[in-house]
């Protein structure tokens, strides 16, 4: 006899509705700014409640911007399509997740912000580089390399919103960009 299914717990609802309240108000406010209230407030809960899952801002901010890139196994393509690849990723993700444009509002303002996106970058940004760039002990310099171009289009697209860099369609910034990811990925160091 199988065990129903059951409905989720009130509490994890509690939970998804303070962490959709954080993520929209951290990305609205900045870290700095937004507050335990007004989160609240936006997901229709005592204050309290959030002090109780979470215990603090910075955990609750921890907790509302746990970012997966879900990066694709780069050492398994063709060398020379990883730059494309990657580049294609990366705008498919900020074009469908707004915690990764929170985050990089957050991380250029605030330092726990900042501490977070280091934490995203060497868990998973330095671990895919390993795999394809020529010299393994070169990886981590030319992941920072690659997240400097990716990090730049997207402050340059999502955040300040510039109109050359919003007007440039998927293709035309993948053809612009990948040449250089996949140089800063695969050619031997100058």
């Amino acid at each position: 006899m199988t065990k129903p299914a059951t409905a989720p717990r009130r509490s994890d609802a509690t939970k998804a509705a303070i962490l959709r309240a954080a993520r929209e108000r951290f990305a609205a406010d900045g870290y700095e700014r937004a507050t335990i209230r007004a989160i609240a407030r936006d997901a229709n809960i005592d204050p309290s409640m959030v002090m109780r899952y979470f215990g603090n801002k910075e955990a609750l901010f921890v907790a509302a911007s746990a970012i997966e890139l879900r990066l694709p196994p780069l050492g398994s393509l063709p060398a020379k399509h990883v730059g494309a690849v990657l580049v294609g990723h990366f705008l498919d993700r900020w074009e469908g997740d707004d915690v990764l444009t929170a985050m990089l509002r957050v991380g250029a303002t605030n330092e726990a912000g900042a501490e977070r996106m280091r934490a995203i970058f060497a868990e998973q940004i330095g671990a895919v580089t390993t795999g394809v760039c020529p010299v393994p002990a070169e990886a981590d310099h030319r992941a920072a390399l690659v997240a400097s171009q990716i990090l730049g289009m997207a402050l340059t697209r999502y955040v300040l919103r510039l109109a050359p860099a919003v007007e440039m369609s998927r293709e035309e910034v993948i053809a612009w960009l990948a040449p250089t990811i996949q140089r800063y990925l695969t050619a031997e160091a100058p």
